[in-house]
């Protein structure tokens, strides 16, 4: 740090550092690293998906105010810290919010609404093209909101060029350049790890049943074109520089890696791109990616067959609620203190809450959550009624209610991870964690141990996840060996030092999640009547 800050005041020179922004669910954050891998500075911006005409979205328009803003941030970050401004970096990495719909015609104008991975309006498309392809389509994945388009016969798919992700765009749009990290396209299309491409047979079948249509596209050249972690996916435009940074200091030319989902970062973040590795990723929603040593028996409806970085087969467990729920009740607590005359910051809030949960009964007082604030397609939900729900003779305390909302968080987890591990006989050694949800000191990491009967680890970098991720792949794509491979670059590297924490499953947590989880899955019946009876 020290080196680094002297070179930057004496030389003003930023071209060994790498900057990552990832646009998360809550917030677009930036970070920029050193030569070291370390965290210089950050800037970021909240925001939040709405539900527009039936559709869970972000306006474009905000996507650009607020990428200004977390860069602005960062950039009055680093100037307060180092009296310059951030002219150029060696390195740019942009990461997202994975699966979607974000469709364009042959003049970039956007044709339709941009449908992120929250919206499970596409039950239809998903079942027939699992069917055809004898391959599991989830419900969020591009293809299958293209289809459900084309099943809805959407006026705008006629005039459809081309369609990608929310990483995708932002890269297009500083680079010129229509292409897309391999990792985010595994959650587009179906990925063929030999070749490192789309899968060439499901491309055809598709293309198939789409070809009576006469649309005047075919899937592959309305795709982005795939690369590879540490490939060279364009330069920075002069154009890309002033909808990056309108004040104009940031100079263009510089180069950027391939634009990554949100799953692929967590994975570089964690150090988990090695066969036997594993990590979840805790925030808006949770998952699970497990980097696979050969492929799955058949495939499961509830797991989800992406790739690593560099194409690697991986099976992810992804649950669209986590957090949500939990974040109301704590903005509602904080209502009530200011009302009191207490004013706490959020930040300040979660670590008395969550450490609370600690201190609830065995039984957490026999009380039941359901996190559901929308659609939950490993429990065949479509639509989602977040629920407690108590006996008479139910304890409800603070703790107990905590606990049960943390446990209510990471049960359809556990249910989607009992068929790797049970079923599929998966080897998993440890659980690497990162997110918003490891920021509390031991207890999320010790609930997530419990419940997945797994020793989980969490590095002091766990709650930067990944916008550090995406500035290691940055920095991957221009300081890497020659036929250095990412694995081995993060393992003799970036990691070689870092420090990190294990805990493992203790017995009486074990005990009082499976306990929970026989109410849990019970309650799901509940689920499904106050779904039907409120609309």
């Amino acid at each position: 740090m020290k080196r680094w800050k002297t070179m930057v005041k004496e030389k003003i020179n930023f071209k060994d550092s790498s900057l990552g922004i990832e646009l998360g669910s809550t917030r677009i954050k930036a970070v920029i690293i050193d030569s070291d891998y370390s965290l210089i500075a950050g800037g970021e911006y909240e925001w939040e998906n709405h539900f527009e005409n039936g559709v869970w979205t972000y306006s474009l328009e905000e996507v650009w105010s607020g990428l200004q803003e977390a860069y602005k941030n960062l950039n009055d970050n680093v100037k307060r810290r180092y009296g310059v401004d951030i002219l150029t970096v060696g390195s740019i990495g942009f990461s997202g919010m994975m699966h979607g719909y974000l469709p364009f015609d042959v003049e970039g104008n956007q044709l339709a609404q941009f449908r992120t991975w929250r919206n499970t309006s596409t039950q239809k498309a998903a079942e027939y093209l699992t069917s055809l392809f004898e391959f599991n389509i989830p419900l969020r994945w591009s293809v299958a909101h293209l289809y459900q388009a084309i099943l809805n016969k959407e006026d705008h798919l006629k005039k459809i060029d081309f369609f990608t992700t929310l990483s995708g765009y932002v890269h297009w749009m500083l680079t010129g350049q229509k292409v897309i990290g391999i990792g985010d396209a595994s959650g587009m299309f179906p990925i063929d790890s030999e070749t490192c491409d789309y899968d060439k047979e499901m491309m055809e079948k598709f293309n198939d049943v789409v070809e009576p249509l006469k649309y005047s596209w075919r899937l592959e050249n309305i795709l982005p074109e795939i690369k590879i972690a540490g490939s060279n996916a364009g330069k920075l435009t002069d154009e890309g520089a002033r909808l990056l940074d309108p004040s104009g200091k940031l100079q263009s030319g510089i180069p950027l890696c391939p634009p990554e989902g949100d799953a692929g970062t967590g994975m570089v973040a964690t150090n988990t791109v090695l066969e036997h590795t594993g990590n979840v990723s805790a925030g808006t929603s949770i998952f699970s990616m497990i980097v696979l040593e050969k492929a799955l028996s058949k495939y499961y409806p509830e797991i989800d067959m992406v790739t690593t970085p560099t194409g690697k087969p991986v099976a992810m467990v992804h649950c669209n609620n986590f957090t949500s729920d939990i974040n109301d009740w704590a903005e509602m607590f904080a209502e009530l203190a200011m009302i009191l005359g207490v004013k706490i910051k959020m930040k300040d809030l979660f670590p008395i809450l969550f450490n609370e949960a600690m201190k609830a009964d065995s039984d957490v007082g026999k009380l039941v959550s359901c996190n559901y604030y929308s659609g939950e397609p490993i429990t065949g939900f479509e639509k989602g009624r977040p629920l407690l729900i108590r006996a008479p003779d139910s304890r409800l305390t603070l703790s107990n209610f905590m606990r049960s909302h943390i446990y209510s968080s990471l049960a359809t987890l556990e249910i989607g991870m009992e068929i790797l591990t049970k079923k599929e006989k998966v080897q998993i050694d440890y659980i690497l964690g990162h997110g918003g949800f490891f920021k509390t000191e031991k207890v999320g990491q010790q609930l997530m141990a419990d419940a997945l009967k797994t020793p989980t680890t969490v590095m002091k970098t766990a709650g930067e996840g990944g916008p550090w991720g995406m500035a290691l792949l940055a920095k991957y794509s221009t300081h890497k060996e020659e036929n250095e491979s990412l694995g081995n670059y993060l393992k003799n590297k970036v990691f070689l030092n870092q420090k990190s924490k294990t805990t493992i499953p203790s017995e009486a947590g074990v005990s009082s999640f499976e306990k929970y989880m026989e109410r849990y899955r019970l309650m799901l019946e509940v689920e499904h009547s106050a779904i039907k009876a409120l609309g």
